[in-house]
């Protein structure tokens, strides 16, 4: 029998069956067996044992292109079974956009996956990859897949237990795919919104980014009583490791410029942008990406004092750290001006995983030169490849390596589209509701004679998805399977009620026709990192035409459909109503379920509105604090100001509304009768100028 990898063979067994005198035969022949023995049990195919057993056991059987391979993510167009094989690489992804097939059904990934899957198990160790995708915001590349909110809209909700039960679903979509790993969440703070990622970023303020870590309980399994802090948890095949991005201070860059400097003290830095990393290492979140940004002019990418100090020595950080796409590249500028140091650079600061995407010949020659020459040591490379393989064990891939399609039916499923409704009514923020408290215009009647609908994002699912929808800067028209704003509308007015909808009706239509109400849907073109930094922070034309002629004909209702804050002040007298929907994604069925009464408005800013660009960088606490609609606002109905279910009370002696907003508990009451509460921000709504004074 075995026995802890020896085998025992009892000596009347020897002599009576294999040989009649012990001879130097016959102990070889023991030998022989004993080595068979070896070879058949290996410490770290064992799931009975530690964890930490597993990946010492494993390491010590590696060669170093071996480590190297698990160091390495390649992109799906340049992987295929015998470069996992040849090279034993350690990761696959699909950059945005980058599918099997279009409109590719589960099978078809789960197929494409294994096949990945298979070249990884044929090497000689056997060490399975790890393949992942960025579901952003559900599993966001795929057709048919549920698309919720971008996380701005996820942020106005201020509802982590919503945030949690969307990771779920997530997961669940992600594993549908054969997929076990997500590049989400972005715990950015975004501080400017001519930043092309802020709608990737769930607030301007820390502590509501912070809330929404609770995502990555969903996306991996609740942590265990007593786990230890810093310890990536992934809690079985219906969950997905979890990605912290982009470390640190990407949402601080100087004017909003994507991939550019943030420039900050020690003081800001830990108080802004680090918080959300806490809560994100609390919950055991596997796996944190480094952010193409520098700080204070150094690159992200080869901060040793961020990466190895603080996010692994000072945080205790035991997942593995991975370099953004292309990331050490642009260690150097331009980009790619000396590989060779970008990758020495790169991982000696502390990175585990390099996502090269597509010249890994170029990435694994230099690295291994580089250990080979003393210039990265050979403690770095078994410090990055204990990491990885520390998630891999933990998420089971070991026992589990290839996917199959017991999860298929949850790509699309009924009950996360519901969710996803549910998170569109819950992210939207009225801003504007008549121009006083006994004329509010929302919610509007389901019975009308005829209703208008226009502007150019009322009956397009690509603009209302944003960007990271089926390809990575988003499309037009119907990318993927989902209800527009114009077909909720429909869906939810009464039968003898007439929609009528023109993307941009001119003043001749407006006079022909006797419309009861109108509804404008504009807002921004998709688009995805760099492409979407943007100092102007207009809506797209014609929008602003659109309202004009409609609003000066028809009492109308502004839907801004936007991954941010635009200039809209000029146009706000024009309307009866505003509503802030974000970037909504598939689901555009919670736009109507508000606009007509089934459900209440509760989301609240999560950023500030300004007046001007001119005003940008502002955010709240800030000295010269002057918005057109401060953090936290966002009216209810059958209430004036948030807070309040009664407005006529706020009204002072000159006919003014007035609003006392207490931001540390989120507590609104009225500013004239607070004058002992502790230090805070006051602000007072003139309705006659339709903007807050502080």
């Amino acid at each position: 029998g075995a026995d802890s990898g020896r085998i025992v063979l009892r000596v009347s067994l020897l002599r009576g069956m294999i040989c009649p005198r012990i001879s130097l035969a016959c102990l070889l022949l023991l030998l022989c067996f004993a080595s068979m023995g070896d070879a058949a049990y290996m410490k770290y195919k064992d799931p009975k044992q530690p964890i930490n057993t597993r990946i010492k056991d494993l390491i010590s059987r590696m060669t170093l292109a071996e480590k190297i391979g698990q160091m390495t993510q390649i992109e799906r167009g340049v992987a295929s079974a015998d470069v996992m094989k040849n090279y034993f690489i350690g990761s696959v992804l699909s950059g945005g956009g980058s599918v099997p097939a279009p409109q590719a059904t589960p099978a078809i990934w789960v197929n494409m996956v294994n096949e990945f899957q298979k070249g990884a198990l044929s090497t000689r160790l056997g060490i399975p990859m790890i393949y992942g995708i960025d579901a952003v915001h559900g599993n966001n590349n795929v057709y048919n897949a549920t698309l919720f909110p971008h996380n701005i809209g996820l942020g106005a909700t201020r509802d982590p237990d919503l945030i949690r039960r969307i990771g779920e679903a997530t997961a669940l979509e992600v594993r549908a795919t054969g997929i076990p790993y997500t590049f989400a969440p972005c715990i950015a703070v975004c501080r400017d919104p001519r930043w092309g990622r802020c709608y990737e970023s769930y607030s301007e303020d820390h502590r509501v980014v912070q809330q929404m870590t609770d995502i990555i309980l969903g996306l991996q399994g609740e942590i265990p009583i007593n786990h230890t802090k810093g310890v990536p948890y992934i809690g079985g095949k219906d969950k997905v490791a979890a990605c912290a991005k982009h470390f640190v201070g990407d949402g601080g860059t100087h004017n909003g410029i994507n991939e550019n400097n943030t420039i900050i003290d020690e003081h800001g830095l830990l108080g802004i942008h680090m918080p959300p990393y806490y809560d994100s290492i609390i919950k055991g979140v596997a796996t944190v990406m480094v952010s193409y940004s520098s700080l204070n002019g150094v690159k992200m990418h080869a901060n040793h004092d961020l990466v190895t100090g603080y996010l692994k020595s000072k945080l205790h950080f035991r997942g593995f750290v991975i370099s953004d796409w292309l990331g050490i590249d642009r260690i150097t500028s331009p980009p790619d001006a000396n590989y060779t140091y970008s990758v020495q650079a790169g991982i000696n600061a502390g990175i585990d995983m390099v996502m090269v995407p597509f010249n890994y010949t170029y990435y694994i020659d230099d690295a291994t030169s580089l250990v080979k020459k003393g210039i990265i040591n050979m403690s770095r490379i078994d410090d990055a490849v204990r990491r990885i393989l520390r998630v891999k064990f933990t998420m089971g891939l070991f026992e589990n390596p290839l996917a199959d399609l017991s999860f298929s039916d949850q790509l699309g499923k009924k009950e996360h589209r519901e969710l996803a409704r549910e998170a569109v009514r819950k992210s939207l923020v009225l801003l504007k509701n008549g121009n006083s408290p006994n004329q509010q215009f929302l919610p509007l009647p389901k019975k009308a004679k005829s209703i208008l609908v226009a502007g150019s994002h009322a009956s397009d699912l690509g603009y209302q998805c944003g960007g990271w929808s089926i390809e990575w800067i988003g499309g037009s028209g119907d990318i993927t399977v989902g209800t527009t704003i114009l077909d909720a509308i429909k869906t939810t007015v009464a039968d003898s009620t007439l929609v009528v909808y023109s993307e941009n009706p001119d003043e001749s239509f407006m006079k022909d026709n006797d419309f009861s109400f109108a509804i404008i849907v504009v807002g921004e073109l998709p688009y995805a990192e760099t492409t979407g930094d943007n100092a102007e922070l207009t809506i797209v034309d014609p929008g602003t035409d659109t309202i004009r002629t409609v609003c000066s004909a028809v009492k109308c209702a502004v839907v801004i459909i936007s991954g941010r804050p635009v200039v809209i002040e000029p146009y706000l007298p024009m309307m009866e109503a505003l509503v802030a929907a974000w970037l909504p994604g598939t689901e555009g069925q919670g736009v109507a379920d508000v606009l007509f009464g089934d459900y209440g408005f509760t989301g609240k800013l999560p950023r500030t509105w300004f007046k001007s660009v001119d005003q940008l960088p502002m955010n709240v606490g800030d000295l010269h604090y002057d918005p057109l609609f401060p953090f936290g606002f966002g009216l209810t109905i059958n209430s004036s100001q948030p807070g309040f279910s009664g407005a006529d009370r706020l009204r002072d002696s000159d006919g003014r509304m007035n609003i006392f907003y207490l931001w540390e508990d989120k507590v609104d009451g009225i500013c004239s009768a607070n004058p002992d509460v502790p230090t805070a921000l006051l602000y007072c709504y003139d309705t006659t100028r339709e903007g807050f004074e502080s």
